[in-house]
């Protein structure tokens, strides 16, 4: 005799339905069964495995009172930090290893990283020096000719905690109405959400010195030009044009291009004087990217005052705002910023639209700025001053990434500006 059978589990009972396909008759008959409570050994004995894949088990906790409940990777701990988001599609490895990211957690709005994963070649320094990576999406492969490991590695071996299945899409809107927020990202569950909530609140990054942590301690010679597979723009010459390079957090690519358009580069501590610097006849002198609140570092503003005038100087981020204070001007902490390798910004003298690589949370008053002082770039997207020029003084700047490590290359011939201010200044000797 044909019959099926139907299961279905109520409670503790099992019930069990026959159906005899020949007659119309139907048995019911209920089992009574045990149950046993769910742990790590009960899992075991009736042959359960873990879940395959990871629950939340980090908070992100902004001073606004907002907590973001998300997954680990990297590090593990607590980090206090504040919360900026940047609009690059890729080169996540250059913006770790950004030392202009001191102090920050770096928010990526592009949702999938990681999947390029990590290599020597893009690193911008020698360290990571960012608080943590807040991610949508980890990569759960690497796939390119070039990856020597993961991202989630990487960061571990560096000790900097990174977050992700977290909706950086709702973060982000949040920073872009209320401003940059200062954040607690921690693994550590024996933490309340008002242990971290105080913390956010009791920590403040402006007006700190954070120059200090990131420059070198001792001058070195750079000679690393940029390798041929990656050349454009110039032709690499021999040595021209001896450069001191100041290590406000100077990325390595701004070295590479300055080697490749024939400058012999010294690159000296944020403390250096101008003094020893002067000493040693240079050509020019680059004031380079770097961290934080330019008013935070008066020493640097007094050193900038003292050459400027007497060679021909150029000012990268941070080194533009540290001119602009040299110069009597002021500067101002933005709203959000500008993080990210798709900044428009038009060159006022040739009328000419770069597409930019920016990362900076300040920006210079051109309203505050003395008579001969030309604003020569403006960002299009909120007017801000991204650029300076003062030929009486021998001086250019510009307030975003011209070596664009990641980004476009459309500004990269500002380093050929450069070039002729210092060529100018030869000839006049």
């Amino acid at each position: 005799m044909a019959a099926k059978s139907m299961k279905c589990a109520l409670g503790s009972q099992l019930l069990t339905t026959r159906f005899d396909s020949q007659s119309s008759k139907v048995r019911a008959f209920s089992v009574r069964c045990s149950s046993v409570p769910f742990s790590t050994d009960g899992a075991a004995a009736v042959g359960l495995v873990e879940r395959p894949w990871k629950v939340a088990d980090a908070r992100l906790v902004l001073e606004d009172g907002s907590i973001w409940r998300a997954k680990s990777f990297g590090a593990s701990g607590t980090q206090v930090g504040e919360v900026v988001f940047n609009t690059s599609l890729t080169g996540y490895q250059e913006i770790l290893t950004d030392p202009s990211y001191a102090g920050q957690f770096v928010l990526m709005t592009n949702p999938h990283i990681g999947n390029t994963g990590v290599n020597f070649d893009d690193e911008e320094s020698k360290q990571c020096f960012l608080a943590g990576l807040v991610i949508r999406s980890l990569s759960i492969s690497t796939s390119n000719w070039r990856c020597t490991g993961t991202l989630g590695d990487y960061l571990a071996e560096r000790n900097i905690m990174g977050i992700y299945d977290v909706d950086t899409r709702a973060i982000t809107r949040r920073l872009r109405q209320d401003g940059s927020l200062i954040g607690v990202l921690s693994t550590e569950e024996k933490k309340t959400d008002k242990e971290l909530l105080e913390m956010s609140r009791t920590w403040d990054i402006v007006g700190v010195d954070l120059i200090s942590g990131v420059s070198c301690k001792v001058p070195y010679v750079w000679v690393d030009k940029t390798d041929s597979e990656w050349q454009f723009n110039s032709e690499t010459k021999g040595e021209t044009f001896h450069v001191i390079a100041y290590d406000f957090g100077i990325k390595h690519n701004i070295l590479r291009r300055l080697a490749s358009y024939g400058c012999k580069i010294t690159v000296v501590p944020s403390t250096w004087t101008a003094s020893e610097t002067l000493k040693m006849k240079p050509d020019g002198v680059i004031f380079s990217n770097g961290p934080g609140d330019p008013s935070a570092v008066p020493y640097a503003v007094e050193t900038v005052k003292e050459i400027i005038g007497k060679v021909p100087v150029f000012g990268i981020c941070m080194g533009h705002q540290l001119l602009g204070q040299a110069l009597g001007g002021s500067t101002y902490k933005m709203k959000f910023g500008h993080h990210g390798g798709n900044h428009p910004v038009r060159n006022l003298r040739s009328g000419r639209v770069e597409i930019s690589a920016q990362n900076h949370n300040y920006a210079v008053d051109p309203a505050s700025l003395p008579k001969g002082v030309q604003v020569t770039h403006v960002n299009l997207n909120d007017g801000s001053c991204a650029g300076l020029a003062f030929p009486e003084r021998k001086l250019m700047s510009l307030q975003y990434h011209p070596e664009a490590s990641p980004g476009p290359h459309d500004s990269d011939l500002a380093f050929g500006e450069f070039m002729q201010l210092m060529t100018q200044e030869k000839e006049k000797a």
